[in-house]
């Protein structure tokens, strides 16, 4: 049976819509703003966020009035209540910043409606999708400062030895950087962040940069390079190291790719759709593809969800869906360590 069809039948019932608001500064030096919405009906609520990175579309979603999002009804299954998404206006007060927040936004209330869905029935996704919720291993993904020094990753190593990391090389990362952190052997993804365009974290492409990393961390995942003349030729002999995630956005965009890949990351909310993250999920187990799950300083039930998915799906990947506290620019001592043990009564969409 397809992934999918084993959710897509699961009948639910919406009687209301609300949304809440959360906001926290982050270990990269920004303010994280996500809105949460809430499907209530028949005694029990799902709950979905949405991670469009610009605060001024949450800002916007908070002007929005109270039934912008009528969703109420009884719906056959829910591949009708998402079809029925197909004609909401995800943004009814003023254009999203950028195109990718459609997706994010769809994924809030198809993740919510799911979440409802499964209580409803009372049962959780794994068991709806016959799998188990494995002990999730996680990665920690930090930034490094400006100039860059390994010091987030001494203090994160000082309180768990074994912790494992997920960096973003910069241009300014120079050799004795690279030597200092490599020593360690406890880098396991480098994002090059080079399919990124008009964010601020972009990174250009730099032959220099790309042959320093790749020499020095022998064993590391690349993420998403951007190839040019220059930075294609590095590559040879590598293409299984390197993974995608930024243009990854359902089975079609995976096709598309310069080569079939080895590895992906698997951000959920970049999907849209359960449907579009489910159908990509098989299409990479079927042709032997590692994935790993991504995160996007959620704060509040998506992080719960991206755990979830991982612990379902890929437990053993790289997972860079590290608890919250990793994220805050002070992480607090008794920091939780991988692997996360799933809870024991797991409902809706609960890890």
């Amino acid at each position: 049976m397809r992934l999918f069809d084993r959710v897509a039948d699961l009948p639910l019932t919406v009687e209301s819509v609300s949304r809440d608001r959360f906001e926290s500064d982050t270990s990269s030096g920004f303010l994280r703003k996500t809105t949460v919405f809430s499907l209530a009906g028949d005694g029990a609520v799902g709950r979905g966020e949405d991670v469009t990175y610009d605060a001024e579309d949450h800002d916007a979603l908070a002007d929005a009035p109270e039934d912008a999002f009528d969703l109420a009804g009884s719906y056959d299954s829910f591949a009708e209540f998402s079809a029925a998404l197909d004609g909401v206006d995800l943004f009814p007060t003023k254009a999203p910043e950028r195109e990718t927040a459609e997706h994010y936004r769809r994924w809030a209330l198809e993740s919510a409606g799911l979440d409802l869905a499964l209580r409803q029935a009372g049962t959780d996704l794994a068991s709806a999708v016959d799998r188990e919720r494995d002990p999730l291993r996680f990665v920690a993904s930090t930034r490094l400062g400006d100039p860059p020094s390994a010091d987030r990753v001494e203090m994160l190593l000082d309180r768990d030895p074994d912790c494992e990391f997920k960096l973003d090389p910069t241009t300014d990362w120079h050799d004795e950087l690279v030597a200092s952190l490599a020593a360690h052997d406890r880098v396991r993804i480098l994002d090059l962040k080079g399919q990124y365009e008009g964010t601020e974290v972009d990174q250009e492409p730099d032959p220099e940069l790309y042959e320093r990393v790749l020499s020095g961390f022998p064993d590391a995942v690349v993420e998403d390079p951007a190839f040019t003349d220059e930075t294609r030729p590095l590559f040879d002999g590598h293409e299984g190291r390197v993974s995608w995630d930024a243009p990854i956005t359902g089975v079609e965009s995976v096709e598309a790719l310069p080569f079939e890949p080895s590895w992906l990351n698997v951000k959920p909310s970049r999907f849209g759709t359960v449907e579009s993250l489910f159908d990509t999920i098989e299409y990479a187990d079927e042709r032997g593809m590692s994935l790993y799950g991504g995160g996007q300083f959620e704060l509040d039930v998506g992080r719960d969800h991206i755990q979830l998915l991982a612990s379902v799906f890929y437990p053993d990947g790289p997972n860079d869906v590290a608890p919250r506290e990793y994220n805050l620019p002070d992480p607090p001592a008794g920091l939780p360590t991988s692997p996360l043990v799933p809870s024991a009564a797991p409902s809706g969409l609960d890890f």
